[in-house]
C-alpha cells in the first residue's frame, strides 16, 4: 500500500497527527486486516454517514466490513493522492484497487482486477480518534470492472 501522499501545507500538530491516523486505517486496518486497531483508532460512538442506517453507528459495522472486504480483496490496497485538513476534519482523496477473490455482494469470485476512485473524509476527537466517516466511491466503474454490472 502507497501512503506517501503529501500533506496539507501549514497543518497543525493535530492536523497532522489525524492525517497520520487515516494512512493508518487505510493501511494497517482495511490493507492489512489488523482488526484490532480498529477500537483504538475510532471512537465507540462513531457515525458512519455513508452506511446504511442499520450499519452507521458504533464500530462493530467496521469491523464486519473490513473483515467482508479482506475476505473479497485479499490484495485490496488503498493509495492516497492528497489530504486536506481543516479544524478537527481530514479529507483524503484515493483509488482503491485489488483483485476479485472471494464472494463479494453474493456474487462469485472472478479473479478480475480493479482500480477505482473515493474520497473520505473523517471527523476527529480532540484524542484523535474517527468520530464521524463520509465517503464517495465510484461503485459503478468498480462493479463495471469486476463484471458484475455491464
Amino acid at each position: 500500500m502507497t501512503n506517501t501522499a503529501p500533506t496539507a501545507p501549514h497543518t497543525t500538530d493535530a492536523q497532522d497527527r489525524n492525517i497520520e491516523t487515516m494512512r493508518r486505517i487505510y493501511a494497517e486496518i482495511f490493507g492489512d486486516g489488523r482488526l484490532e486497531l480498529i477500537d483504538e483508532l475510532f471512537d465507540p460512538n462513531l457515525i458512519n454517514h455513508t452506511a446504511p442506517e442499520p450499519h452507521r453507528h458504533g464500530t462493530a459495522p467496521i469491523k464486519a466490513l473490513v473483515a467482508m472486504l479482506r475476505s473479497a480483496f485479499p490484495d485490496g490496497r488503498t493509495d492516497f493522492e492528497d489530504f486536506v485538513a481543516s479544524g478537527d476534519v481530514v479529507v483524503g482523496r484515493n483509488w482503491y484497487a485489488g483483485t476479485h477473490l472471494g464472494e463479494f455482494m453474493g456474487n462469485a469470485p472472478t479473479g478480475r482486477g480493479f482500480r477505482f476512485r473515493q474520497m473520505h473524509w473523517m471527523r476527529f476527537s480532540p484524542e484523535g480518534r474517527v468520530v464521524e466517516h463520509w465517503g464517495l466511491r465510484d461503485d459503478v466503474t468498480h462493479l463495471q470492472q469486476l463484471g458484475i454490472l455491464s
